[in-house]
């Protein structure tokens, strides 16, 4: 059988970033849920301008600066502690429901799975294991280790020189689409995960091989298209 080699994103694709909102909705009430999306889009802003810039620091110090920015363009004023309460909360956030099961499912069928993530992998490794599903990952690949982030080629590039894998056998799984257009750009397949109808992809002149509604439909989708192949 062909080995075929899996790299799930992490930050929104297996663990829902939106798992905050609680913390945020103690602190500071019905802006919860937008507050939560402006910092969620300053970290990734936070990630492409290091990366461009070539000024590196890891993703969790995006991860704290983009709280510190989202802070003050709502004029709001968070202590130390709750701060960090929330950073930590970073670390804690839950699978999206459908993970679990379709991760079972393509462990099962021998797919090979590896977390594939911004994140360092101290952070991912915390993280994935709070959620329970640490064990279904042969291991853990790190843009931290690169000193950049996706969706610069050489992080996809060092996952394919980790993971001993080919382009043309490894599959870029996330709902993130300037994360699955890096991945086309090497040559990688990939799968968009859209969860919800409203999600747009970039409309440029790349697509995903594949997209998915949920995890648990990756396991007949990618067998499918090997076997047309």
């Amino acid at each position: 059988m062909l080995s075929i080699t899996l790299a799930f994103d992490v930050y929104g694709t297996l663990i829902d970033t939106h798992g905050i909102d609680s913390q945020l909705h103690a602190l500071i009430g019905s802006k919860a849920k937008s507050f939560a999306h402006s910092w969620r889009a300053k970290q990734l802003e936070y990630s492409f301008r290091r990366g461009l810039m070539q000024k590196y620091e890891n993703f969790a110090v995006c991860t704290k600066q983009a709280l510190d920015f989202t802070c003050s363009y709502y004029n709001l004023t968070l202590t130390l502690a709750n701060k960090q309460k929330l950073l930590d909360g970073y670390r804690t956030l839950p699978a999206h429901k459908d993970v679990e099961q379709g991760l079972a499912y393509l462990k099962e069928a021998n797919f090979l799975l590896y977390a594939f993530s911004n994140g360092s992998s101290d952070n991912v490794d915390a993280l994935l294991t709070s959620a329970g599903i640490r064990d279904y990952f042969i291991d853990i690949v790190s843009a931290d280790d690169v000193n950049s982030f996706k969706p610069n080629p050489a992080v996809y590039e060092y996952f394919l020189k980790k993971s001993g894998a080919s382009a043309s056998n490894t599959w870029l799984i996330s709902s993130n689409p300037f994360d699955v257009i890096g991945a086309v750009s090497v040559d990688m397949q990939t799968a968009w995960v859209q969860r919800s109808k409203e999600a747009i992809f970039d409309p440029w002149e790349i697509e995903p091989t594949l997209t998915v509604e949920s995890l648990a439909d990756l396991h007949n989708k990618i067998s499918s298209y090997h076997l047309r192949k």
